[in-house]
């Protein structure tokens, strides 16, 4: 299908992977309807279309049917991000499944009433738990570890159920460790590679759960935008799953290295704290031969120049780093 024009809803779209989304669909010229409760999302990260008057705002709930409709209503394309992360699952893993898998019925049940013409449910390698074999390919056995995954699971039921029974145009992508601008630095959403890097610019070392032999596939956020875009437009994905990752697989302790290799403290050690996350998963890295197949996807960023990237960002527009470690608890999640 064609992308452009078009009227979008991206729900969570004032996330960090999400306000990336929108400003490509605005860019593109679409009509833009962000939903979002706020709870992680920040209205600055999408300020500059509200402005412009480019984008539509609506605070609600996903859980929220009412909310929901009124969203979609005139959309054609819906981009379902919202979640609630897997850090959150560990103490609160009713919220996480109220939002990942029953926010994700509702979402498709207000987009089959409002005769939306593509729906791309946006979910997680966390799916797969610990892989059995690397690169994982979408065949892989789904086996998650925590609340999170399988949360994230049932949202991708729900969505391709809702195409098998009621007609609904769903897709899923699954993300593999997206980083990159906005990412969030505070609070149980805090993610590794903001907290490894504003510990160091702190003059704290990086702080590793476990052994640090942990590896994920981390990808550059405009890489898994384009990507997502590009599954978007694919008429072939309609009824399928397609893998949205780098294709290459970094451990904490490589990325830990990293970081205090480009800021320049390789005096400084990192401190193992022994424990291992709860229901980590151990080994990750994305077999993306079936979206280079489908739509070209190639992603241009390696971890290499996409921490270089970061840091900058980080540099200028993140938080002052003493304050900003001064504010964070260390906890096992």
């Amino acid at each position: 299908m064609e992308l452009e024009g078009r009227h979008c809803v991206v729900t969570g779209g004032a996330g960090f992977v999400g306000s990336h989304v929108v400003d490509r669909l605005v860019a593109m010229g679409n009509e833009v309807t962000v939903i979002d409760d706020l709870s992680t999302g920040d209205l600055a990260n999408i300020a500059p279309h509200l402005a412009r008057g480019c984008v539509r705002f609506i605070e609600g709930d996903v859980c929220d049917p009412d909310a929901m409709e009124r969203a979609m209503r005139g959309a054609e394309v819906v981009i379902h991000m919202a979640v609630a992360c897997v850090r959150a699952s560990i103490n609160y893993p009713r919220l996480v499944h109220d939002v990942n898998a029953t926010g994700t019925l509702v979402a498709c049940q207000a987009a089959l009433q409002n005769g939306v013409e593509r729906f791309v449910y946006v979910s997680s390698s966390e799916v797969y738990g610990g892989a059995h074999y690397v690169p994982v390919d979408e065949d892989h056995p789904l086996n998650p570890t925590n609340v999170y995954g399988a949360s994230k699971a049932a949202g991708e039921m729900y969505a391709l159920a809702t195409w098998r029974t009621h007609g609904l145009p769903a897709m899923v992508v699954r993300f593999f460790n997206v980083y990159g601008p906005r990412e969030h630095c505070e609070g149980i959403p805090a993610e590794v590679i903001p907290r490894f890097v504003l510990r160091v610019l702190a003059g704290q070392p990086p702080i590793i759960f476990g052994n640090g032999e942990q590896t994920r596939d981390y990808t550059w956020v405009d890489d898994s935008v384009a990507g997502l875009i590009a599954a978007t437009k694919c008429d072939a994905l309609v009824g399928d799953i397609v893998h949205l990752g780098r294709g290459q697989e970094t451990s904490v302790n490589t990325l830990a290295q990293l970081v205090l290799q480009k800021l320049g403290r390789e005096d400084l050690e990192p401190i193992y704290l022994g424990s291992d996350r709860p229901g980590d998963v151990p080994r990750l890295r994305a077999n993306t031969a079936k979206a280079r197949n489908l739509f070209g996807f190639d992603p241009q960023v390696s971890v290499e120049e996409g921490l270089d990237r970061f840091i900058a960002w980080v540099q200028e527009y993140g938080p002052e780093p003493v304050a900003w470690a001064e504010r964070q608890a260390v906890e096992n999640w």
